[in-house]
């Protein structure tokens, strides 16, 4: 048995997410569905980095899973993209360490969010980021993001749903990328909680907007409560850009 670790990428905008759910269509069933394919209906688990909500999109999503069949690292990639459907791609597939695990392993991961902030709204884009026609103070959203770099509670910026509750988490970096209408939030940390870049982002906005101050983002930090931070930006315009080992 040969464990094996691969790099993919998908179109969140088909899915229920990531993670198998009763008679809903998911990232992780047709990954399953194409493997039974390959192992003669025999079932192979697949584990991820982590899950991620309808909509949402992966540049760089992790998995991983066992097979006893002796194919070679470019033939399972052939194989996979032949048997998946067209909005999931397998961008690598290795041979890893018996011990290695997609999710338990992590030490990081990179999202960004994307925003098309031109006034006409391009409808080939309704999928792929958030139409956000209104002026924007980014200066002022940027000085907001400094207070969550660092180690915080994030629990006032994560769903009343998120089930750990170690709630502690590092962020690294949240970087602002312009490119002429897109404005794109790069976030880097140790892991996030269930909804929190899109509930930072939101808040963001909202700053951006001039609905809230950057000084109050540390009196929200400490409140620890979901209520008192901005609302939890769509799901179209995130990305799992990249998971670090």
């Amino acid at each position: 048995m040969q464990r094996y670790k691969s790099i993919i990428s998908y179109d969140g905008s088909g899915f229920f997410g990531y993670q198998v759910q009763p008679n809903k269509r998911t990232v992780q069933f047709e990954l399953e569905t194409a493997l039974a394919k390959m192992h003669k209906g025999e079932h192979i688990k697949v584990f991820a980095s982590g899950r991620t909500d309808a909509g949402v999109h992966a540049k760089g999503q992790v998995i991983h899973f066992d097979s006893p069949l002796p194919i070679s690292e470019e033939k399972w990639e052939i194989a996979l993209n032949s048997l998946l459907p067209q909005d999931i791609s397998v961008l690598s597939v290795i041979k890893a360490d018996s011990s290695f695990h997609a999710r338990f392993d992590t030490v990081g991961k990179e999202y960004r969010y994307v925003l098309q902030l031109s006034k006409m709204r391009d409808p080939f884009q309704r999928n792929f980021s958030v139409h956000y026609p209104y002026d924007l103070n980014i200066a002022a959203m940027k000085e907001a993001s400094c207070f969550f770099i660092g180690t915080h509670d994030f629990t006032s910026f994560c769903s009343a749903k998120t089930e750990v509750e170690d709630r502690i988490r590092t962020i690294e970096t949240i970087d602002f990328l312009q490119d002429n209408d897109f404005l794109t939030l790069r976030f880097v940390g140790n892991g996030f909680l269930y909804n929190m870049v899109r509930i930072l982002t939101g808040t963001l906005l909202e700053v951006g907007l001039g609905k809230r101050k950057p000084e109050e983002m540390p009196d929200i930090l400490v409140k620890v409560d979901r209520r008192f931070a901005g609302k939890t930006a769509p799901a179209q315009g995130l990305y799992l850009w990249k998971v670090f080992y």
